[in-house]
């Protein structure tokens, strides 16, 4: 029958008794295979990160949470990096206070994936997209 319609036959699921088969154009099919994997590819998550520093004014770190409230609405992850300058180092409870007020204003949009930690000269936390 496979031949008289010039298509392929495909054994689906050799391990079923009696084993599955389907005509079907072989290459045609691998073609759509490549095609949904393409546009699974396109969904993947994305790292994006927002740079603030501990003297950001208020105003400006609300435009930042907006622009990352608004990352995690696409489903990207937001890694918040502080950036430290000379004696603002000594003060790191301040940090984390403003990471704190972050996590609040963003609240259910996110979950915390990895909490606010020291790297050197900047402070790192990460947030994933939570519940919509």
């Amino acid at each position: 029958m496979a031949r008289e319609a010039g298509l392929d036959l495909v054994e689906v699921s050799p391990n079923e008794k009696p084993p599955v088969c389907r005509i079907i154009d072989w290459g045609k099919h691998k073609y759509d295979q490549r095609k949904r994997q393409k546009q699974q590819h396109g969904h993947e998550t994305v790292l994006k990160e927002v740079r603030i520093r501990p003297k950001t004014d208020d105003n400006d770190r609300l435009i930042k949470v907006n622009r990352a409230k608004r990352f995690l609405e696409q489903g990207n992850k937001v890694q918040f990096t502080m950036l430290f300058r000379g004696r603002e180092r000594a003060h790191p409870t301040l940090a984390l206070d403003i990471f704190r007020n972050i996590v609040g204003e963003i609240g259910e949009l996110a979950k915390m994936e990895r909490a606010a930690r020291i790297e050197g000269r900047r402070m790192t936390m990460v947030l994933a997209p939570g519940k919509k």
